[in-house]
């Protein structure tokens, strides 16, 4: 790999600045101090600080967003702003992307990664990951509700998996409900058609978890932050190379 793709790889910063830094003279291989951008380093084996301070080279990065309202999940949009404007340059540089999707007016947890193979087994539906939503119901959700849910609600394109609806509050002056759903499929607009079905209408939507991630509470929307060492841990139940 080449010195400057690696810092740039450990957010050190962009290529014209990891040039500058080299010229510098503040970047070290093996305690010795090398300028050349296209010296080839081993991250593995070789020893890089910047400043005297150690490097150590991620291939894959994890990133938890608590996605706002009115933001897209996708790469680039001509017309809305998406989840990769709200990254700092360093994401970019590591061309992550959104594991799945919220719509545009859902907010709450989302993972952005590079590993597209983690990408690939918590989307595919023999996973059957499962991933917990709040709604907001206009409509008041009763026992009838949950057993629709648990049975598999029929939509017009496709029957859903058993779901489990969990009723927290019930307003019975605004006909409004609080609810938990748990489902273990991801269809387009699937939360709102089920609770369509029952007769009700979602007019909050915010994911709570998905597979072993839980949204941190202490991200205001808008904010992320990478995945601790046990979060990254836990999706070891995916079986795929981490690192």
């Amino acid at each position: 790999m080449r010195l400057d793709k690696f810092l740039v790889d450990c957010g050190v910063g962009s290529r014209t600045e990891v040039k500058k830094i080299l010229k510098n003279k503040t970047v070290k291989v093996n305690e010795v101090v090398e300028t050349s951008p296209k010296r080839q380093v081993d991250p593995k084996q070789d020893q890089i600080s910047v400043s005297g301070q150690v490097l150590n080279h991620e291939r894959f990065v994890y990133y938890m967003l608590n996605k706002p309202k009115g933001v897209i999940s996708a790469t680039e949009d001509s017309k809305h702003k998406t989840v990769l404007d709200l990254l700092d340059e360093r994401a970019h540089y590591k061309d992550v992307f959104p594991v799945g999707r919220l719509d545009i007016d859902t907010h709450g947890l989302l993972l952005l990664t590079n590993n597209g193979g983690l990408a690939h087994a918590m989307l595919s539906p023999k996973k059957h990951v499962s991933k917990r939503y709040e709604a907001k119901v206009a409509g008041i959700m009763t026992s009838e509700d949950i057993t629709a849910f648990e049975r598999g609600i029929a939509l017009k394109d496709f029957t859903c998996l058993p779901a489990q609806l969990d009723i927290l509050e019930r307003n019975e002056e605004e006909k409004t409900s609080l609810v938990h759903i748990t489902l273990k499929e991801g269809k387009f607009h699937q939360v709102k058609r089920m609770v369509a079905a029952c007769g009700k209408e979602v007019i909050d939507l915010k994911r709570l978890t998905m597979g072993p991630l839980s949204l941190d509470t202490n991200l205001a929307l808008g904010e992320y932050r990478a995945l601790t060492n046990q979060e990254r841990e836990s999706l070891q139940v995916f079986g795929v190379d981490l690192d």
